[in-house]
Formats: structure tokens, C-alpha cells, sequence
């Protein structure tokens, strides 16, 4: 016997292949927003990570700041503890150039000359004597000039003749000088050990007079 179909199955394969791309398409669509929803959630909580990380950053910046802050404010304070030390400095080397000065000069001043004044203006010494010949006058600037720790520059400003009456008949010739010195500026270092021992080694050391007599 031969079996006829007479329903309509185009119509049904036809409605069955609609009916799974309906279902695809639901299912593409419900895929869709789980992939949408999944990217929303990693997108916040990459923004609140990030976030986060912005905040630490901000605070440890804000920190640092003040940090700089305090470091800028050290400095300051430094640099006023050093200007007040270069200026206690200072104001001990000024206390010990005098006693520098003439124990320099009572060092270095050789036999046969008399020293009759000596006047200071900031770091130059003019110095005002007679000596015996004008070779003592150079040996004073030899000995000022190469072996001084606190004297340079030795400059001579005038030298002339100066007649001394001994009696009423001897008369001695004698030569007026003057002459300009430089005081030298030590160093920090060796002022500061100076300051702690009261005085320069040119000065302890010193125990000659103030100047030789003819």
C-alpha cells in the first residue's frame, strides 16, 4: 500500500526554522547583554580601582608636599644658622686681628727698626717707623711678605732721610718709613679652631715685643 502524505510540511518546516531563529536570536540576544552587563561591571570596578589608586596617589602627593614643605623650611633654618655663624665668625677674627696683628708685626720686624705708629682701615694696616738703613726697611717687607701667616702685600709708601740730634753736636741719620700691609682673610676652618683655643697660632706662639729699639 502506498502511503500518501497530504498535511503541509513545507509550512511546518517552514514555521520550524522560524521558530529556531526566533530562539537564536533570543538566545544571541540574551548573550548580548550578559556580554554588555559583564563589560559594565568590569568597566566600575576598573573606574574604582582606579579611583582608588587616584585617592592613595592624591594623599601620598599631599603628603610629600609637606614633606617639601618642611625640608624648604630646614633649609631656611640652615642657611640662617650658617649666616649666624659666618657672622659669630667674623666677629671673633675681627676680636683677634689686633692681638694678630702685633704679635705679626713683633715677629717679622727686624733689628734696627722702630715702629712709631700703626693705623688700621678694614683689612689694610699702614705702618709708620725709622730705621737704620734702608736695608732694614727691606728686610721688614722680605719678612712681612714671605713669612707671614697673617700679613700680604707688603707696600712700600715713602722712605726719606731723618736727621736725629743725639747731643748738641752728634746728629745720627736715620730713614722715615711707612708702609701699607694687607691682612690676610683665614679660613673658616681655622678660625673656628682658633676661636676654641682663644687665640691664632701666630699669636700663641708670640712672645716677642711690640717693636725692636734701635
Amino acid at each position: 500500500m502506498i502511503l500518501i502524505n497530504l498535511l503541509p510540511y513545507r509550512e511546518e518546516k517552514r514555521k520550524r526554522r522560524k521558530n529556531a531563529f526566533f530562539a537564536g536570536l533570543g538566545l544571541a540576544a540574551l548573550v548580548g547583554v550578559g556580554l554588555l552587563t559583564a563589560t559594565y561591571l568590569l568597566l566600575q570596578y576598573l573606574t574604582s580601582e582606579q579611583q582608588g589608586r587616584n585617592q592613595y596617589l592624591s594623599t601620598e602627593i599631599a603628603r610629600l608636599d609637606e614633606q617639601i614643605k618642611d625640608i624648604a623650611n630646614l633649609r631656611s633654618e640652615i642657611e640662617a644658622l650658617k649666616s649666624r655663624q659666618r657672622a659669630v665668625e667674623d666677629l671673633q677674627t675681627d676680636r683677634n686681628t689686633p692681638v694678630q696683628l702685633l704679635n705679626e708685626l713683633a715677629q717679622h720686624t727686624p733689628e734696627g727698626v722702630y715702629l712709631t705708629g700703626i693705623r688700621q682701615a678694614d683689612k689694610v694696616v699702614t705702618v709708620t717707623g725709622i730705621a737704620q738703613t734702608n736695608e732694614r726697611v727691606s728686610e721688614f717687607l722680605r719678612n712681612t711678605s714671605r713669612h707671614s701667616e697673617w700679613l700680604e702685600r707688603p707696600e712700600l709708601v715713602e722712605v726719606k732721610v731723618a736727621n736725629l740730634s743725639t747731643s748738641s753736636r752728634d746728629q745720627k741719620r736715620l730713614f722715615d718709613f711707612s708702609m701699607k700691609i694687607s691682612i690676610k682673610e683665614p679660613a673658616r676652618d681655622a678660625q673656628a679652631k682658633d676661636g676654641k683655643d682663644g687665640l691664632s697660632g701666630p699669636a700663641r706662639g708670640a712672645s716677642a715685643p711690640a717693636a725692636q729699639k734701635l
